[in-house]
């Protein structure tokens, strides 16, 4: 009888990076091309987000941190805007797929923004996650890189005021300690689809060495397919981190 020969693993051929970002851009423009309201768009970009995330855990990666929302995002028309809220919600509403996969979840950004009923949801999804270990999924919402690190040097300029703190122990991990995403790694690999090629003011700090894949893909078209094109692209870089 002949034997099958065992199929390959993904990650026996490749590279997994740790943490990924990925900028989810393209949801309205998918749904202008369909002649559909651009809120639609972000409701299918938010099934892409799920299966997305998924596709990652089962690929071996640890840390994802997903742009959902940023400081600048509140420049769009209401609707707009409060659609996307609404969708955040719903999300908040029906966690269990992440909770099945023991999948843990974080929220960066300024929540004071946002209404105390998403607040109240986003503080219990992280509760009722904080021991999941399998993999961390971070939502940035109402977030920018920018006002993050100015956050940062607040929280450490207040320390100094207070003599709490000496100028000379201001460093870069001191730094780190005070942004939103202390002990989570710095990002390996930031995804960005659309065709846009910039990062927009997301994790400026924590990408201080991140490789960048960039795709025309829209948003809500992006697969696992995809997602495997970028890790194998990561793969394949010589990461130097200064070095020779």
């Amino acid at each position: 009888m002949r034997l099958k020969r065992k199929k390959r693993d993904f990650t026996d051929n490749v590279l997994v990076p740790t943490h990924i970002g990925v900028i989810m851009d393209g949801n309205g423009r998918w749904a202008k091309k369909r002649l559909m309201p651009r809120k639609l768009g972000h409701k299918e970009g938010a099934k892409t987000f799920k299966k997305i995330a998924l596709a990652g855990k089962s690929m071996g990666v640890k840390y994802m941190t997903f742009y959902a929302f940023s400081t600048e995002n509140w420049k769009r028309p209401k609707d707009e805007v409060d659609a996307i809220m609404k969708l955040f919600e719903d999300y908040l509403d029906d966690v269990s797929s992440f909770e099945k996969e023991n999948i843990r979840l974080i929220f960066i950004g300024d929540r004071s923004a946002l209404s105390d009923v998403l607040q109240e949801k986003m503080k219990h999804a992280e509760e009722i996650s904080r021991d999941f270990d399998s993999m961390t999924v971070i939502l940035a919402v109402n977030y920018g890189g920018q006002s993050e690190i100015c956050q940062s040097v607040r929280k450490i300029a207040k320390k100094v005021k207070n003599k709490e703190l000496g100028i000379d122990e201001i460093n870069e991990e001191l730094i780190e300690d005070n942004l939103y995403t202390v002990g989570i790694p710095p990002v390996d690999l930031i995804i960005r689809p659309s065709g846009e090629m910039r990062l927009s003011n997301f994790l400026i700090w924590q990408s201080a060495y991140a490789e960048y894949y960039f795709t025309d893909i829209l948003w809500p078209d992006f697969t696992e397919k995809d997602l495997k094109n970028a890790i194998e692209t990561f793969s394949k870089r010589n990461r130097r981190f200064g070095g020779i």
